[in-house]
């Protein structure tokens, strides 16, 4: 059985992207346009890995972050960023603080993609 995977990107032509690689991986993929949708979908699919996108419109990336944790503490979820700064602080190191458990600057290449998704599934 191939491993649930959820992506929750703002972005159509990232989540299109990412979407054609991992299902070339062998995932099962499920994608989001948003935090909130993303976290309905979270219930209804049962992901083993999560991926989301930091800024979003409505319910952004940390918030997301934030609820899935507390709902599912044993899903990992990866944190994925083109840029941005909250201060001095960098959203992708904010995302980790508040419980994501890897992160992927953007932009990057499907071998660090699937490596990084391996990874997460192993532990």
């Amino acid at each position: 059985m191939s491993a649930r995977t959820l992506i929750i990107d703002d972005d159509a032509a990232v989540r299109d992207a990412l979407t054609l690689v991992l299902e070339a991986g062998g995932y099962d993929v499920r994608a989001a346009a948003d935090g909130g949708s993303g976290l309905m979908l979270a219930e209804q699919f049962g992901p083993d890995i999560i991926l989301t996108d930091i800024i979003m419109p409505g319910c952004e990336g940390i918030e997301t972050i934030l609820t899935l944790k507390a709902r599912h503490p044993g899903i990992a979820v990866i944190a994925m960023s083109g840029g941005g700064r909250v201060g001095n602080r960098d959203y992708l190191e904010l995302a980790r603080e508040v419980g994501a458990d890897g992160i992927l600057e953007k932009p990057f290449d499907a071998d660090a993609l699937l490596d990084m998704v391996q990874a997460h599934l192993r532990r």
